[in-house]
């Protein structure tokens, strides 16, 4: 029988898990002058909503194998600020390993991997355009093997720009894996510049749609309850004969007002005046690790 440990909060307690989350990757990054903090923020409230409310995941007892669980790869490994506070509040390994973020011999890599046996990642990733091959992957495994456990990816807006996403887009929908959800994190900005002005992608959604996806929007990635919403209605398309792919706006850097909207923040540190800045905006809500 397929195991079903998941966390389930209400919305002000997710807004707070949200707000520490953001505390650490701002602190993270400045600790080490080194990572990408824009995406991070502007991803925290999926994540948070993703790990605390709508995946069936065993934090617990972590194994590479995922069978009767629900499976998450992070497909734009550099957002991996975001990722380890996540996994760490999540209960996968201690609060305190976040001081090793990018330090030598640390488990805790700039882009995610597998080799340190870090529990809750099940794949190196930070090469663009991997993951949701790798995603389609595990979910076809999972069907091979009766599990009717769902997998989730995040993939950066900037990333479909890689072709090996429509490859894969294809792949999918030409067999059908319906047990999987595809989150596109869309807040128009990549390392260079705003993705309009570095190759615009037109209207991703249709693009989705044309490929033979199911797809579906949520308009505000960085309102809790929203994006709640949005994940729970995306577990109700799955096992319907098609992928399901999220179009999420966020602002990238949300949380703090001087990161907000710019690419400028994309792989940049704060000093130690902008750390200041950055915390003040961000209420200590679980305790800094």
């Amino acid at each position: 029988m397929p195991h079903n440990y998941y966390f389930m909060a209400d919305t002000q307690h997710l807004e707070q898990i949200a707000s520490q989350i953001r505390r650490d990757i701002v602190r993270m990054v400045h600790a080490v002058q080194s990572g990408h903090p824009g995406g991070s923020l502007g991803c925290t409230e999926f994540f948070t909503a993703l790990y605390f409310e709508v995946m069936q995941h065993n934090a617990p007892v972590f194994d590479m194998d995922g069978s009767g669980e629900e499976l998450f790869f992070l497909s734009n490994g550099h957002i991996s600020p975001v990722y380890y506070s996540t996994l760490a509040h999540a209960g996968y390994f201690p609060l305190s390993e976040l001081h090793t973020f990018r330090k030598l011999d640390s488990r805790l890599q700039g882009h995610p991997t597998t080799h340190e046996g870090l529990p809750g990642v099940r794949v190196a990733s930070g090469s663009l355009g991997q993951g949701m091959s790798v995603a389609i992957g595990a979910a076809l495994s999972k069907k091979l093997n009766g599990d009717d456990r769902l997998v989730f990816s995040l993939h950066g807006d900037g990333e479909l720009q890689e072709g090996q996403i429509w490859e894969a887009a294809m792949f999918a929908a030409g067999k059908k894996v319906d047990n999987l959800i595809c989150t596109i994190d869309a807040n128009g900005q990549q390392i260079d510049g705003s993705t309009d002005d570095v190759l615009a992608m037109g209207d991703i959604g249709k693009k989705f749609e044309a490929f033979g996806w199911e797809v579906m929007h949520i308009a505000k990635g960085n309102h809790m309850e929203t994006v709640v919403n949005g994940l729970k209605k995306a577990r109700s398309l799955t096992g319907k004969g098609k992928p399901v792919c999220v179009v999420m706006k966020t602002e990238m850097g949300a949380g703090v007002d001087f990161m907000e909207g710019t690419h400028k923040w994309h792989g940049i540190a704060p000093n130690d005046e902008q750390l200041t800045q950055a915390l003040a905006q961000l209420p200590e809500t679980l305790g800094d690790y």
